[in-house]
C-alpha cells in the first residue's frame, strides 16, 4: 500500500531536460515516499497551477522571477529551490567564494580557506605584470561567468606567463595547489549532506613546470577524465570515477559545517560545492567551486528517498 500523500513538489525545467532529469524510476520510488512530482507549464501562469508544497526549477529570466516572487507571496509556506538572487551569485567565480572568508568552523584540527585568485576583466589587465605578479605558476584559468553553458566549463592549465595573451577576459587566474589528484564533491539538500571523492588533476611538480614543452593545456571540467555520454547508468558511472579506500576522506563532522555556513549564508538549499585537500598541509581543505547541477542534485534526493 503506497504511502500517505506528503507532499507536491512543482519541477520546472527547459522541455529538453524533462526526459533526462525526470525519470520513471524517479517518480515512482518519490510516489512510495508520499511525494508527487508534477510538471510545471512553463507556457502557462506559475500561479495557475498547483497547488505546490516545493517548486524546484531550472529556469531563468526577468518573467521567471516575477512568476515565483507571486508563487511566493500568495503560498508563503511553500518552499522555492531555490531563489533566483541566491542562484545568481553562483554563475560568477568570483561572487560564488567570497563567502568562504566569512564562515567560522569549530573543528581545529582542520582549516579552510579557497586557493590564491585573481579576476582579469581586459587584455590590457592581463598583459599587466604587476596584476599577476602575487601568483605562482602553474594557474588554472577560468572563465568568469559559470552558469553551466559549455563555454564556461572550459578552462585551461597556464605554466606560463606568456601563455596568459593565449586567454579571453573576462578570466580568474586561480593558483594551482597539488591535491593528490583527488576532489572532493559535497551534495547539500537541505540539512542532509553527502561527500564523495573523484578523480581530478593530478599533482605538478616543480621538474614538471620547468620541463614543459606546451605552456597550457585546455580541459573542460575537472573531474571529467571519462565520457560521461558513454555511460547511462549513472552508479555505473560513479563507480568507475570513484577511488579506492586508501583515500582519506575529510572528517564527515567539518564538511557539514561546511555545508551548513554555506547554506545559511548564501540562502540556498539545494547546491553543491568541491574542495581538495592542500597537499602541503593535510589538515587544509580548499574551496575551489560551488554550483548547482540539477543531475546530480536529483541524484542525491533519489539516494536519500530510498532510506
Amino acid at each position: 500500500m503506497a504511502d500517505k500523500k506528503s507532499g507536491v513538489i512543482g519541477y520546472a525545467l527547459a522541455p529538453k531536460k524533462q526526459n533526462s532529469f525526470i525519470r520513471d524510476s524517479l517518480l515512482t520510488l518519490a510516489k512510495s515516499r508520499g511525494i508527487e512530482l508534477v510538471r510545471v507549464d512553463s507556457d502557462r501562469s506559475l500561479a495557475d497551477q498547483g497547488p505546490f508544497d516545493c517548486i524546484l526549477h531550472k529556469l531563468y529570466g526577468d518573467d521567471w522571477k516575477r512568476q515565483l516572487q507571486e508563487f511566493q507571496t500568495r503560498n508563503p509556506n511553500a518552499v522555492i529551490l531555490d531563489a533566483p538572487e541566491a542562484i545568481e551569485r553562483l554563475h560568477n567565480r568570483i561572487s560564488m567564494l567570497q563567502v568562504v572568508s566569512e564562515l567560522r568552523v569549530d573543528d581545529r584540527t582542520e582549516t579552510f580557506g579557497i586557493p590564491k585568485q585573481i579576476v582579469i576583466y581586459d587584455k590590457e589587465t592581463l598583459s599587466d605584470g604587476q596584476a599577476w605578479e602575487s601568483l605562482k605558476f602553474p594557474v588554472i584559468a577560468k572563465p568568469l561567468v559559470a552558469d553551466g553553458s559549455a563555454k564556461s566549463h572550459k578552462m585551461a592549465l597556464v605554466f606560463s606567463h606568456g601563455a596568459l595573451n593565449k586567454l579571453k577576459p573576462p578570466i580568474v587566474l586561480q593558483e594551482f595547489v597539488n591535491h593528490g589528484g583527488v576532489i572532493f564533491k559535497v551534495y547539500v539538500v537541505g540539512g542532509r549532506v553527502r561527500c564523495v571523492k573523484r578523480k581530478s588533476l593530478p599533482d605538478v611538480s616543480e621538474e614538471k613546470v620547468l620541463g614543459v614543452t606546451e605552456d597550457l593545456l585546455s580541459f573542460s571540467q575537472i573531474s571529467n577524465l571519462a565520457n560521461r555520454d558513454s555511460v547511462n547508468d549513472d552508479e555505473k558511472f560513479y563507480k568507475m570515477m570513484s577511488l579506492d579506500d586508501t583515500t582519506e576522506m575529510p572528517p564527515q563532522a567539518f564538511i557539514v559545517d561546511i555545508a551548513s555556513g554555506l547554506r545559511k549564508a548564501m540562502k540556498l538549499n539545494l547546491f553543491n560545492f568541491d574542495v581538495i585537500r592542500d597537499s602541503r598541509y593535510g589538515n587544509r581543505m580548499l574551496m575551489i567551486k560551488m554550483w548547482k547541477r540539477l543531475r546530480l542534485e536529483l541524484m542525491v534526493i533519489r539516494a536519500m528517498l530510498r532510506f
